[in-house]
């Protein structure tokens, strides 16, 4: 590859990783490129797959400030997952077409700056979808203003009930009384 090929896949491998929310290391020993396009298909626009050169990845990452993420991880031959939406919804495709391809291996990478082990983005896989968990949040903020509101109301209606059975005590004490 000539220099400026070189540098060329080097610039656009930091401006991916730049712009993205984080990367997924993968080795795809293995796969057949049908099989690859097909996850790359899966993946759709959460995530897109990339085969890279392991030393232009690492010039790229160094030059992006990540290359602690991915330093140990740059083995054999990879491919990247960048990540550009829903890094749960990504994790997920990745984790499901391993199980289905057992030839896809996830070594691990970074999310949002935070590195992770293949462990991690397998637990992250496991989690619900950012919507559902916002959903969830805010049934559970509702059921508590719910619950609150019941309190604040429940106040002044055992105050009443307590006059409503003070009053109707007296009243039945002044009648025993005549």
């Amino acid at each position: 590859m000539a220099k400026d090929h070189k540098d060329a896949a080097i610039a656009e491998l930091k401006n991916e990783f730049e712009s993205s929310n984080g990367a997924v290391l993968t080795e795809y020993r293995g796969l057949s490129v049908a099989q690859v396009t097909e996850l790359r298909g899966n993946l759709g626009e959460v995530a897109r797959f990339r085969v890279v050169k392991n030393t232009l990845t690492k010039r790229a990452a160094n030059e992006a400030g990540v290359d602690e993420q991915f330093r140990e991880l740059l083995e054999g031959p990879s491919a990247i997952a960048f990540v550009r939406g829903d890094v749960v919804e990504a994790a997920k495709g990745l984790r499901d077409f391993a199980k289905a391809n057992p030839a896809l291996v996830i070594k691990g990478g970074y999310i949002d700056g935070q590195s992770m082990d293949a462990k991690q983005v397998t637990k992250l896989a496991d989690l619900e979808s950012r919507e559902v968990l916002l959903a969830k949040l805010a049934g559970a903020m509702k059921g508590s203003m719910a619950n609150a509101a019941a309190l604040f109301n429940a106040l002044p209606t055992q105050t009443a009930q307590l006059a409503e059975a003070l009053r109707a005590k007296r009243e039945s004490e002044g009648a025993s009384a005549e």
